[in-house]
């Protein structure tokens, strides 16, 4: 027996002796003490409460710690250029490297911030971020000082397409406390290179594998999630993809695959792309997840960690996360650069920042305050009804997480993916989806 709560995050198992006396406990009429085991556990973990508590003021309590002001998200577009023509892609690759400019101005701003932050976390974006290694290092050393000089906790990821992710530019990454890497891979060789090819045409799979391979050497601790997007063309593929990464990457923990459906993101060639309905995509996100779970591989920690209390709140949603691009305009979304709704601001070279506050508003304020659905739901403190707030302005409709949607299959793939001998672990302070799905493009 799994219990979840979404309040404490706590996912705890009982075994079928325990159920009754769980089951018995968590009736309306609550318990007189705590005179057991699985009584004190269940107190413990926040799913049984004194009865003087007001858990919806406590939920109130934390949907405003969203709005923090000692805490900092940038997604810093250091090159909106790419060596990839993915045929899903929504980018236009009009811009190259970040402008000096904005550079100093991306300094300018945290060095200003610093004394007000207790936390900086930096997402490497792009484009494709790894061009730009250079730009990466003057800022991270940058930020580093700056963490280092004001007692801020400073961290870091990068998602990258895998290409010149070789074994010395991620020991690179390492040292510029990046720990948290996503790279996409769509299939075994040539079906692979269909979907995620050079911009000037040639595979890609190889050499991706080949860095992976070397990265793996690396004794060091890290996050490193592997991305797979599935569509009607490579669904049926899949499978001979996890028993590929399984021979490189199973029981080292350190690896975890994430499955994505391919959808209509507003690239050129959305038309012609054969996305899979709504009720495929949901049945085989965690078909194929447990499946690489029953061959020895990782779940991505983005799973687990969006089960955490607001961790499946889009960064888009939260006041303290920005997107800057390579020309200094302001984000809030990294999957609709070209609307005016996200296009919030601008960043000066001196570091200020010009916002367009009613712009910003439409963005951060739309979740459970003004949906009474959300506000009924089990899983309101993980996504405060602002898992995507782009698609609730689309369409006008509640985004519910693929894991909410499954949240019975989801619970009993994180405990079967607990019970995974391994080779390797993080510490578990080291793991937190905010980041990586900071920038994930979906």
């Amino acid at each position: 027996m799994i219990l979840y709560n979404s309040y404490t995050g706590a996912i705890i198992s009982f075994s079928e002796d325990e159920k009754p006396e769980v089951m018995a406990c968590l009736k309306r009429a609550g318990i007189t003490e705590l005179d057991s085991d699985v009584k004190k556990s269940l107190y413990d973990h926040g799913f049984i409460v004194p009865g003087h508590v007001d858990q919806k003021r406590r939920a109130l309590f934390l949907h405003e710690s969203m709005h923090r002001t000692d805490m900092m998200h940038l997604i810093l577009l250091v090159t909106e250029a790419c060596n990839f023509r993915c045929t899903y892609c929504y980018e236009k690759f009009e811009r190259g490297k970040m402008k000096p400019g904005i550079v100093n101005g991306v300094k300018a701003l945290v060095k200003d911030r610093a004394g007000t932050l207790s936390n900086l976390h930096v997402s490497w974006f792009g484009g494709e971020p790894l061009l730009q290694m250079p730009l990466i290092e003057d800022l991270s050393h940058t930020f580093l000082s700056i963490a280092q000089e004001n007692q801020i906790q400073y961290s870091a990821d990068v998602v990258t397409n895998g290409y010149f992710l070789t074994k010395e530019a991620f020991e690179k990454l390492l040292s510029w406390n990046v720990r948290q890497f996503m790279v996409t891979i769509d299939g075994v060789g040539e079906m692979h290179d269909r979907t995620r090819h050079l911009a000037g045409g040639g595979g890609t799979f190889d050499q991706i594998i080949e860095n992976l391979r070397a990265v793996k050497e690396c004794s060091a601790d890290f996050d490193f999630t592997i991305r797979v997007n599935f569509d009607q063309e490579n669904i049926k593929e899949v499978s001979n993809l996890i028993a590929c990464l399984k021979a490189y990457f199973a029981h080292d923990k350190r690896f975890g695959l994430f499955f994505h459906p391919v959808g209509r993101w507003g690239g050129e060639h959305d038309d012609e792309l054969p996305i899979c309905n709504h009720i495929i995509s949901n049945q085989k996100i965690w078909e194929f997840t447990e499946e690489a779970v029953d061959g020895g591989l990782g779940m991505s920690s983005l799973i687990s960690g969006s089960m955490m209390p607001t961790a499946s709140v889009c960064y888009a949603a939260k006041p303290n996360s920005f997107v800057i691009g390579a020309d200094g305009q302001l984000y809030k979304c990294t999957t609709c650069l070209d609307e005016e709704i996200n296009k919030v601001g601008k960043l000066h070279e001196d570091g200020s920042l010009a916002i367009d506050f009613d712009k910003l508003a439409t963005w951060v304020t739309s979740g459970e305050e003004t949906d009474s659905g959300c506000q009924s739901c089990f899983f309101r403190p993980a996504c405060q009804g602002n898992h995507c707030p782009y698609y609730r302005m689309l369409t006008g409709e509640k985004p519910c997480p693929y894991e909410k949607k499954n949240i019975r299959k989801v619970l009993s793939l994180i405990w079967k993916d607990s019970l995974q001998e391994t080779s390797y672990s993080v510490p578990a302070s080291s793991v937190s989806s905010e980041a990586v799905k900071g920038g994930e493009k979906e």
